[in-house]
């Protein structure tokens, strides 16, 4: 990799900015009851955010056709910079007709307020079903980036946007850490070398064991949990964030980690998401990523471990971050510890395996997770959140 001030460049090279100044707000906001408008559904709401503070540099546009075909084929940009899911903003053809190349429109959120601008410079009819395909590895309607996919609009606009401003995120402003201010905490803290963690869910006992490993041989974890779009069955982002809180207090190194939100939304893409994970960690300053069991999976649509072999199909100096992979972490009853095939004697009858999708389901049944898989204050905070009873915590 290139000398970059930080422990690493972002990819493509520039951290990108497209928050609009307090003069270029101005002018837009005097333009704003002329524009013709998009009002944009909370997954673009967070891909606007996330192009304009830099997070998915290089990007500093909805992606255009060229971009698009060639994402969606071979998991490039034009250019042919690695970048494996598409980032378009989709509407309905009654909505792009009246839409001119070489204007301005006008970006509303779901409440109707001015919040971005797009200078568009194309739109294009896509072929949902090859974007699902290639994307999701599945046309099933059942899958839930499918599903979004198949009822988003058959016309994308492209062109380089602006975000007028940024505000404060109004769940958890403390921990809205953006690419450009986690860079300059790593430097602060003198981490050279900094692993990404990605989840969506709360951390049980197996996420912990591998970010723990993975910290062994790095300076810093830079615990990044996702708090855009997820799935109606997954776990709000409120109760995820006072997991965390909890398990920072009790079980982590402080002066070690650090605990960020990361705005964008979910896509279930499995493999390709996991490269797409990787490459927005690096662009907020991580050298290394985890990549564990089913990463971004959703049911059954991919390989246990297709999300790591998928790396495998670049050569390193092109993602220019690391991943570290980790195989399925278990409780050995035997040892009375996390461990995995590696490391453990066990016999498959003596390890408890942990999962997302378990501790998900054991908390809509009513039931509290054993020790085995969650740590005891982060049990009773889902208890208290999920209203199981707390007697249910005394139950072997």
């Amino acid at each position: 990799m290139s000398y970059h001030p930080d422990a690493i460049a972002p990819h493509g090279g520039e951290l990108i900015n497209r928050v609009a100044s307090s003069e270029q707000r101005e002018v837009f906001l005097s333009k704003g009851d002329f524009l013709p408008r998009v009002t944009l559904d909370e997954r673009a709401l967070s891909d606007l955010e996330m192009i304009a503070i830099g997070g998915f540099s290089p990007l500093i546009s909805f992606m255009n056709q060229a971009d698009y075909d060639r994402v969606v084929t071979e998991m490039r940009l034009a250019n042919g910079l690695v970048w494996s899911i598409p980032i378009t903003l989709s509407v309905t053809e009654e909505n792009a007709a009246p839409l001119q190349a070489g204007g301005l429109v006008r970006l509303d959120n779901p409440n109707g307020e001015f919040i971005g601008v797009l200078e568009l410079s194309e739109k294009y009819s896509y072929d949902k079903k090859r974007e699902a395909i290639n994307v999701y590895r599945t046309d099933d309607v059942k899958h839930p980036g499918v599903e979004v996919l198949y009822n988003q609009g058959s016309v994308n606009l492209a062109g380089d946007i602006w975000l007028l401003q940024r505000d404060s995120h109004p769940q958890f402003p403390s921990y809205q850490i953006d690419p450009a201010p986690s860079r300059q905490m790593f430097r602060e803290k003198g981490w050279k070398t900094i692993v990404g963690f990605q989840t969506r869910n709360p951390i049980h006992r197996a996420h912990e064991y591998i970010q723990k490993c993975a910290l062994e041989t790095v300076d810093g974890l830079f615990l990044h949990p996702l708090v855009g779009a997820t799935k109606e069955d997954d776990i709000a982002a409120d109760v995820r964030m006072r997991c965390y809180e909890i398990l920072m207090e009790h079980y982590y190194p402080l002066d070690r980690v650090i605990l960020a939100i990361n705005p964008a939304a979910m896509r279930y893409a499995g493999p390709r998401e996991a490269i797409f994970h990787a490459l927005v960690r690096k662009n907020y300053g991580c050298t290394h990523f985890i990549v564990g069991r089913d990463h971004a999976g959703v049911g059954d649509y991919y390989g246990t471990y297709d999300a790591q072999y998928i790396f495998d199909e670049f050569a390193p100096e092109e993602l220019g971050i690391v991943p570290m992979k980790f195989e399925h972490a278990f409780y050995c009853t035997r040892t009375k510890q996390m461990a995995t095939t590696k490391t453990s004697p066990s016999r498959p009858e003596e390890r408890v395996h942990l999962s997302g999708t378990k501790v998900r389901e054991m908390l809509r049944r009513g039931e509290l997770p054993p020790p085995e898989f969650s740590r005891p204050e982060v049990v009773a905070e889902l208890a208290r959140a999920m209203s199981i009873p707390q007697a249910a915590l005394a139950e072997p």
